[in-house]
């Protein structure tokens, strides 16, 4: 789609460009934090969350790939809001910040689409962007900041 309007994405968790706290690390419980997604468009269909470090040594690492979401203004907790595809570790789950070194940038980037996705539970990053090209309607970003504790 030509033009996608945009989404205001944040978390009561942390603010954007703010520290996430270890609960939602490899540190603490390893859980997703809640997402409050502001602006998406009436006609929208489904919601792709794709959260991902590029700071991280090599390559992008993929935490988090869920699609299908239904059209929410809030992403719980703890949460499987929508079909999970394979994250760089080949998880189907979310997997929390866990920086070998340095501080990371992870970033949630939130789509709203005028469609649902076809899409086999081995989908990863790629295939989902590839997927719904076409079919962003609005989308947004939050992004946090981690750095693991000294032992």
């Amino acid at each position: 789609m030509e033009n996608p309007r945009p989404l205001t994405i944040s978390s009561p968790a942390f603010n954007n460009g703010g520290n996430i706290p270890a609960e939602f690390t490899c540190e603490g419980e390893d859980k997703n934090p809640p997402i409050i997604i502001d602006g998406v468009p009436d006609d929208s269909k489904s919601i792709v969350l794709i959260m991902d470090d590029p700071d991280a040594p090599g390559k992008t690492f993929d935490h988090w790939i869920v699609w299908n979401i239904k059209p929410q203004k809030k992403i719980h907790e703890d949460s499987n809001p929508g079909e999970n595809g394979k994250n760089s570790l080949g998880k189907n789950a979310y997997t929390g910040p866990c920086p070998p070194s340095g501080t990371h940038r992870y970033f949630f980037k939130v789509y709203a689409l005028d469609c649902l996705l076809d899409l086999k539970k081995t989908a990863d990053k790629t295939a989902v962007e590839q997927a719904m090209k076409d079919h962003i309607l609005a989308h947004g970003a939050l992004i946090g900041l981690y750095k693991k504790k000294k032992r």
